[in-house]
């Protein structure tokens, strides 16, 4: 029966499916069900610490059952997407709905699409990460793939990170920063990959050459089916999905720094360099994206089988509420600062 309990990521899509449906009032639901919601829950409901017996780990990471559960993601997100432009392009719509349901489309995108091709993507086997590619097509970010495994995971809490947020920087400087850093961090590995490789970087074997073109022909085709005024609303939903990642990685390792060594190499990644959050409705949401610390001291562990470690970093609550709060610059500093293991230790920040 527990592992039934991350059947209630889907409210997530499913409130986007109502808002699609129902509109009106509704075309906000998915908007109401993550961040308010969701949040209050989070806030009410204690953080539950236990963690997947060791001796029961190996047998749980072979459970079909868990990795189908990320399989239908995209499907899902694709149709959501589909639907998207089906209403917009058809129906008469009032601002507010316009709106409402960009958004709500988008947060699934988000959090059904990035979040789940995230999981797929650090698997090892060509099917998982061909549909983790597919997850983040419709938010034209499948560059993530690259830079977020081959990048974003080796630099994590340094100043080459442009995915780790520094102290003090808000993250509307974030949002401004990371994601052309981002973008740029990927054709810098996927070039280096092919010169060392000592193949060219005009060829099918670039991959971002080819993300390039699977975003233009995704576009493309969104224009042809349902017309060229959905090219904005292609973007908007996109941008949606892709802001709503990327104030989560905000908060995933906000101000914290891996000591370098003599040799100008870092320290290797501890739990101590990403946050953590036990709370258990945002755990199942996120498919235990929050349990990020033990996920970037073993990216490899499955997102079923990832542990609670007691020398992790604890954000105030779960990962919506958070987000939130990163939203207000002034409260998020003021709570987190001073939640720094090194402000709590009296030491510079270096």
């Amino acid at each position: 029966m527990r592992d039934l309990t991350y059947l209630f990521a889907y409210l997530i899509p499913l409130s986007g499916w109502m808002a699609l449906e129902l509109r009106g009032p509704w075309s906000w639901a998915t908007m109401i069900l993550a961040f308010v919601i969701i949040p209050v829950l989070d806030a009410t409901l204690p953080p539950d610490t236990r963690n997947v017996p060791r001796e029961q780990e190996e047998m749980r990471s072979r459970r079909l059952f868990f990795d189908a559960l990320l399989y239908i993601c995209a499907p899902i997100c694709w149709f959501i997407t589909w639907k998207y432009f089906v209403v917009i392009s058809s129906v008469q719509l009032a601002a507010a709905e316009v709106i409402g349901l960009t958004l709500s489309t988008g947060v699934v995108l988000g959090a059904t699409g990035i979040n789940v091709a995230h999981e797929l993507g650090h698997r090892s086997h060509a099917l998982p990460r061909l549909f983790s590619k597919a997850g983040l097509l419709p938010v034209l970010y499948q560059h993530f793939y690259v830079e977020h495994n081959r990048g974003h995971h080796k630099y994590v809490a340094t100043p080459e990170d442009p995915a780790t947020a520094r102290m003090n920087e808000n993250v509307y400087g974030f949002f401004l920063r990371t994601i052309p850093a981002q973008y740029r961090s990927a054709w810098r590995i996927e070039s280096s990959r092919l010169a060392k490789a000592g193949k060219s970087f005009w060829s099918i074997n670039n991959t971002m050459l080819r993300f390039t073109l699977y975003n233009l022909v995704y576009l493309g085709v969104v224009c042809f089916m349902f017309g060229a005024t959905m090219l904005p609303y292609a973007l908007a939903i996109a941008l949606t999905g892709v802001l709503l990642l990327e104030v989560i990685n905000y908060i995933e390792h906000y101000g914290l720094l891996r000591r370098e060594l003599n040799d100008g190499s870092y320290e290797r990644v501890m739990p101590r360099h990403s946050w953590n959050s036990d709370h258990c409705l945002g755990r199942i949401m996120l498919f235990e994206l929050t349990r990020h610390s033990d996920h970037h001291y073993l990216a490899s562990r499955k997102y079923q089988i990832l542990r609670h470690l007691d020398e992790s970093p604890q954000l105030p609550t779960g990962y919506p509420g958070s987000m939130l709060m990163a939203l207000v610059p002034p409260l998020w500093m003021k709570v987190m600062n001073k939640r720094l293991p090194h402000m709590q230790a009296g030491e510079s920040h270096t």
